[in-house]
């Protein structure tokens, strides 16, 4: 190879690694597309497998439409979501579910957490990014630059956009605390009582009561999220804000709620989850299960979508830290200890001592 075709060959692929780039956003429209039109669901139906007139018959589809679906298909497969392979004794393609669609099919499937980041309230605010980065921090983040008011009041109002978030937030939960406590239930272990801070409807307390029946369980939120909170749970719900006190506990429990908040924000959280534990001798603590930046494994794909998550947070003004962030915080809070367990993915628990 000569040095013009060495040059040109880098130009080309450097314009490749662009376009890649640049398209991007096309995998998580098709994404939608296979959400919106149930295409994992068309394809369990078949046992796991399906052509192109199988997937059809089962989904809601114009006929004039079904060339474009194969071109869908195609973006599906390349990308993962889907496999592919020639159908026995026919012309046909068959499409299968891989590990990722599995997760998008059952009782525990990530189609509503999937589905609330695809929507066009998060996909639309970060058209504004660039915008964005030109003003003064803290306010506007960029959701309420894109809408108009923050994610928080809109939610407390508009009833379909507070479902789409509390059914993302379930589908996570019951999807993720399984696995947590499997890997690392021991965390809960020798517990006696716990809060789960602006825990939502209940999902993770409930999945972790299943798991440790002797503990009394209580989930603290906001009015709008309490009053649609599930009856005849051994669960208990009280209204109330985070930010002003947090009911006494052996422990504190905090799902993804501090990623949703900038570093003094955090603080003010931290220090009343301590007010409202015992000393560490008697137990108490507080579990956190978030985003440790640069935690876990150290594979391209692991550390892309840590740092994919941490740029998501802008919407809001949140962020995902690194260990050095996190224990800035638990300092300032006046905490002591920490520990990082790096067991669910892109995510870790954090045990954090008085």
């Amino acid at each position: 190879m000569t040095l013009t075709q060495s040059t040109n060959q880098a130009l080309l692929d450097a314009q490749l690694n662009l376009l890649d780039n640049t398209f991007g956003y096309i995998k998580s429209m098709a994404l939608k597309a296979a959400l919106d039109l149930r295409i994992a669901d068309a394809i369990e139906h078949h046992g796991g497998a399906a052509t192109i007139p199988q997937i059809v018959d089962r989904v809601t589809l114009h006929p004039c439409k079904i060339p474009s679906l194969r071109r869908l298909m195609c973006v599906l497969t390349v990308s993962g979501v889907f496999g592919v392979q020639p159908a026995d004794g026919s012309s046909e393609l068959l499409y299968a579910l891989t590990p990722t669609s599995r997760l998008l099919v059952g009782p525990r499937n990530l189609v509503s957490i999937t589905a609330m980041s695809l929507s066009p309230h998060f996909v639309a605010s970060y058209l504004e990014l660039g915008t964005w980065f030109q003003q003064e921090l803290p306010e506007p983040c960029i959701f309420k630059l894109a809408h108009g008011e923050p994610l928080w009041k809109l939610a407390e109002h508009d009833a379909t956009f507070d479902a789409l978030i509390n059914d993302g937030m379930v589908s996570d939960t019951s999807f993720i605390m399984d696995i947590a406590i499997k890997e690392s239930g021991e965390v809960f272990q020798g517990i006696t009582s716990l809060i789960d801070v602006a825990g939502g409807l209940g999902a993770a307390a409930q999945a972790i009561s299943k798991a440790f029946p002797h503990v009394e369980y209580t989930v603290l939120d906001l009015d709008h999220v309490i009053a649609k909170a599930p009856t005849g749970t051994n669960v208990k719900y009280i209204a109330g804000d985070m930010f002003e006190s947090i009911p006494p506990a052996n422990a504190v429990f905090l799902k993804w709620i501090l990623h949703d908040w900038g570093h003094d924000d955090c603080v003010k959280i931290l220090r009343n989850c301590k007010k409202a534990i015992p000393p560490r001798d008697a137990g108490g603590k507080v579990i956190i299960m978030d985003i440790v930046i640069g935690a876990g494994q150290s594979n391209v794909k692991h550390r892309e979508v840590q740092a994919l998550f941490d740029v998501y947070m802008m919407i809001i003004n949140g962020i995902e830290g690194d260990e050095l962030e996190w224990k800035m915080m638990f300092s300032e809070a006046g905490f002591t200890d920490y520990k990082i367990i790096p067991v669910l993915g892109v995510r870790s628990i954090i045990e954090v001592y008085p």
